[in-house]
């Protein structure tokens, strides 16, 4: 196999250019040509208008040796077959109960599709609906009906990434291959094969929800379970006779987890259920479960995490800004990606970019507000959105804690700031123009960009949701991020709060088996603080199904 690196061609040419482009690069006949694979697609819009596709791609032919002999380009290598990733259960202890696997959010499952894989039958626990129950629930909120604290953006088969622009790329340090399984599981289960190379993967919320639903199938067929509207709100241990450890140091196990207390939260009615392995995928939203655990005294520390706005601009804004005013190929949406380091020492980033997207109402609490962003796989909205977030640390938000030590302080944080923008747009939405942002007044019209939001929105002051440092310092982020993309801090932009679901204000501690202080209870995925997005939640699910198949063999259920 031959790999060709740095292939240029004229962007938006088509695959018929690309396999002429192969030929005559390789300098063979059609017929010698055996078949190629793509391995990564880029953009490069550094000479715009001029835009060109840069490509990766494998390539079988004819004699290859004597094809490579001839040719003489440093862009051309021979290449073994990549291994893919493989997980094989090598652990001797014996389970007496199936491992349960708490959350179906990405962590959740792709950890109990590689456990049923290889035979573990695991049961995950869902506090939500299935995905298309789920879907239902959010699309009467947003249009206007009662909000479903069990059943929302939050909670439910999916997990939060369910309703996002479903973006696959991580900035995980990748050498065992999980990043391209994760991909690759995707594909097999509904999402297009071009995520497997595409520089800047996504999915869509429409898509994303059937993959998600055909994961879940998979796992039921090879053995494991999953039941929905079922919530753990307890966790029973067992004290050993060992060396009491702590959070820090060696964070030697104190005690052993028997089993958990879960809540059908559709009858109300309470039972016991035995396991000594249960894996923690709670998500970054599970608050309840976070004062749980710390009254159990499973080891958490607070950890730093960001909060902002979302801003809209046009889509045509952004497009004429990434790839030029006078293009004329057929692209898709363009995307941005910006950061600022501010005088005051903060930093300022967009995040969670959505493409021809939404601003949706996220929230998952009564009397609290919560946004986020989403697009469909189209991404043929009128307007783009993006996080504009500042990174705030556990010294910032400490004063919110009922105690100097309060391991949840950040919870207390994200609520205040939830219940400032409820009340701002009085339930719905707060949006404002960036211009009365800055000049810290309120009107009620947009000449420009009309609000593109799943849920109510009313204008408001979204500044006054904010701490005046953390406004000024959104504030000058967004004059900073014009510098480099024109046309960014326009005063008829729109500006909605409030951001404060990025990530999760607590991190379980976990020790080098991935276990938290009480044995046999394994923090995974974003919720814990171990990720950043959907496919670094998937892959921190591998971590823990390969950490729970080196200690444990398959589950025998005689």
């Amino acid at each position: 196999m031959l790999r060709i690196s740095q292939l240029k061609l004229p962007a938006g040419r088509g695959q018929e250019a690309l396999k002429d482009k192969l030929i005559k690069t390789l300098r063979i006949k059609e017929r010698d040509l055996l078949s190629y694979e793509i391995r990564k697609h880029s953009l490069d819009a550094r000479k715009k208008p001029e835009l060109y596709d840069i490509y990766t791609i494998d390539v079988y032919v004819k004699q290859e040796t004597q094809v490579l002999r001839k040719l003489k380009n440093k862009n051309i290598t021979v290449r073994e077959p990549e291994t893919l990733y493989t997980l094989k259960p090598v652990g001797t202890a014996k389970l007496s109960e199936r491992p349960v696997i708490i959350g179906t959010g990405p962590a959740g499952l792709f950890c109990g599709y590689e456990l049923a894989r290889m035979g573990y039958r695991p049961l995950l626990l869902e506090r939500g609906a299935d995905v298309d129950t789920r879907m239902r629930d959010v699309e009467r909120f947003w249009e206007g009906g009662a909000l479903l604290t069990e059943s929302n953006v939050q909670f439910g088969e999916g997990g939060a990434g369910t309703f996002s622009d479903g973006k696959l790329n991580t900035l995980t340090n990748d050498t065992q291959g999980r990043n391209q399984e994760v991909l690759r599981l995707f594909v097999i289960h509904g999402a297009p094969e071009q995520i497997l190379y595409e520089s800047k993967p996504h999915i869509g919320t429409d898509i994303l929800a059937k993959v998600v639903k055909n994961i879940r199938r998979s796992i039921i067929r090879m053995g494991g379970e999953v039941r929905f509207f079922t919530k753990v709100t307890d966790i029973h241990m067992s004290w050993e006779e060992v060396e009491k450890g702590t959070c820090t140091g060696s964070n030697k196990p104190v005690c052993r987890l028997d089993g958990l207390t879960v809540l059908d939260t559709e009858t109300g009615r309470e039972a016991f259920l035995k396991t000594s392995l249960a894996v923690l995928a709670i998500g970054h939203s599970a608050r309840d479960t976070f004062h749980m655990l710390r009254d159990r005294s499973v080891c958490m520390e607070p950890k730093s995490f960001a909060v902002g706005v979302r801003i809209e601009h046009l889509q045509s804004l952004i497009n004429d800004a990434q790839y030029g005013r006078d293009n004329k190929c057929k692209l898709p949406a363009a995307s941005y990606k910006l950061t600022a380091k501010l005088p005051n020492g903060r930093g300022v980033y967009t995040f969670c970019m959505c493409p021809g997207g939404y601003v949706v109402n996220a929230s998952s609490e009564e009397g609290r507000l919560a946004i986020n962003g989403m697009s469909y796989s189209r991404r043929d909205g009128k307007n783009a959105n993006s996080a504009v977030i500042v990174t705030i640390s556990p010294k910032d938000y400490k004063e919110f804690g009922q105690t100097q030590e309060d391991v949840l302080a950040g919870v207390a944080f994200q609520r205040h700031l939830e219940e400032k923008a409820y009340l701002a747009g009085q339930g719905r939405i707060p949006v404002q123009l960036f211009e009365d942002f800055c000049k810290n007044v309120t009107r009620k019209s947009s000449r420009k960009v009309l609000p593109q939001i799943k849920g109510g929105y009313a204008w408001g002051d979204v500044r006054g949701i904010f701490p005046e440092y953390l406004a000024v310092s959104l504030e000058e982020g967004i004059r900073e991020f014009d510098r480099k993309l024109p046309g960014y801090a326009d005063g008829e932009a729109v500006v909605s709060g409030v951001e404060s679901r990025t990530s999760s204000p607590v991190r379980i501690v976990r020790d080098d088996s991935f276990e938290s202080n009480v044995k046999g209870l394994y923090p995974c995925g974003e919720g814990a603080g171990y990720a950043g997005g959907i496919t670094s939640a998937a892959t921190d699910g591998l971590k823990v199904a390969e950490a729970v198949s080196r200690i444990y063999r398959p589950f025998d259920i005689s």
